[in-house]
């Protein structure tokens, strides 16, 4: 008998994860190597929100607290909404957990039952499907591709519900492409929407604060009010305030799914780190001026990366509107083979080869269910990205 349970088996562990770890254990080995798997900002944490976490540890507020948010971060979150999205939430309706992750995994634990279904785009965060499976649901696919900008369109969506749908899953800016839907392009997948009202949404909003060329951000909810009382907004203070380590997310919705979602997590995790909420208040509350300046830095690192991707030979790099990923097409090189004799036949032979040759790190795009791509994360320098970018040159030159 298998240690692990039917549950388990039917899903994979995080490859992007898996990724980083092989880079580690390389570098540790005495490889030089840059890794481009984590999404992860390379900025600190500003220090006025370490402050408030040191406070709050002085002034002993290190017991548990009240099971899904203490009551000073969900004022914030909701004065958040209110003032950046134009939503409007009461306490009640709001939800934190230990990271983003664990706010997603919730949802669909208290909601879905055998057999339901979410339609997830591709290409999809890695662990969306899975925690779809582990809760019980079934992930059905909508394919987008770069010549729809990585965007899913109104048809694909109506073409994917079925009577057994639960959820979509709408992540805007998207990891892994960077795509963000404008204002009309949420409408109209608002306007299907409308048409079923059995399908509820769930918009991971995590990179809202990561948007370029001026562009400005959307949320279904706020974009068609009819959708508010069956839309779960969920975002989280790791990307936009560099707090990836202090795991909160949150969400805000309709109460009775919030009440739902605080009854998983009340038999799972428990409270998020006291600490952690009382940075996040002060994230959440205090000065948000260095956003804006850090989102610049990401634009010109993203400027770099497409630039360099596509002088290199058989790349394709679209340029993305917002996070900090790019995600190239490797499909120019299929075919090709490696100084050392490697065919390469997929994405995932293109990452290892690139990996072996190079030291470089990135994702293939099979893990986000699209391929022949691969995703890299710019959250680095300048010069780090510089040095990763002419190695990839460099390997794809190498290929016959």
């Amino acid at each position: 008998m298998g240690i692990e349970s039917a549950a388990l088996k039917r899903v994979k562990p995080s490859p992007t994860i898996a990724v980083t770890q092989k880079a580690r254990e390389l570098a540790r080995a005495g490889r030089n190597i840059i890794s481009l798997g984590a999404g992860e900002p390379d900025f600190d944490t500003p220090d006025n929100i370490k402050e408030a976490a040191i406070r709050a540890i002085r002034e002993g507020k290190t017991k548990y607290t009240d099971v899904d948010g203490i009551p000073e971060l969900k004022a914030a979150i909701c004065a958040k909404f209110a003032r950046e999205n134009g939503l409007s939430y009461q306490p009640q309706q709001v939800h934190v957990a230990p990271g983003g992750k664990p706010v997603i995994y919730n949802a669909l634990v208290a909601t879905l039952n055998p057999g339901d279904e979410v339609v997830v785009p591709t290409p999809y965060w890695v662990s969306y499907p899975d925690m779809v499976l582990l809760a019980g649901g079934e992930p059905v696919f909508a394919a987008t591709s770069a010549e729809t900008d990585f965007k899913l369109r109104p048809a694909d969506l109506e073409a994917a519900i079925t009577p057994r749908t639960r959820w979509l899953i709408l992540n805007s800016p998207s990891n892994p492409s960077g795509a963000a839907y404008r204002a009309e392009e949420l409408q109209a997948l608002a306007d299907v929407l409308l048409r079923h009202p059995h399908v509820w949404v769930l918009t991971d909003d995590m990179y809202e604060h990561l948007l370029f060329d001026g562009l400005k951000f959307a949320t279904i909810a706020a974009q068609e009010p009819r959708l508010y009382d069956r839309t779960l907004t969920m975002n989280g203070v790791s990307k936009a305030y560099a707090m990836t380590g202090w795991r909160i997310g949150y969400a805000a919705g309709p109460e009775a799914l919030i009440k739902a979602m605080a009854k998983v997590e009340s038999q799972s995790t428990s409270n998020p780190a006291s600490i952690s909420q009382y940075a996040a208040v002060e994230a959440l509350n205090g000065p948000q001026d260095f956003i804006p300046e850090r989102a610049q830095a990401f634009q010109a690192r993203r400027d770099l990366v497409v630039s360099m991707l596509n002088q290199a030979q058989g790349l394709s790099c679209p340029k993305p509107d917002g996070a900090f990923y790019v995600y190239p097409s490797c499909a120019g090189l299929l075919g090709r083979t490696t100084p050392n004799g490697k065919v390469i036949q997929t994405d995932e032979d293109f990452a290892q080869e690139l990996l072996e040759a190079e030291g470089v790190a990135v994702v293939h795009g099979a893990a986000f269910g699209l391929s022949p791509h691969f995703r890299i994360s710019y959250a680095t320098s300048t010069e780090i990205l510089e040095d990763a970018c002419g190695r990839i040159q460099r390997f794809c030159n190498s290929l016959r």
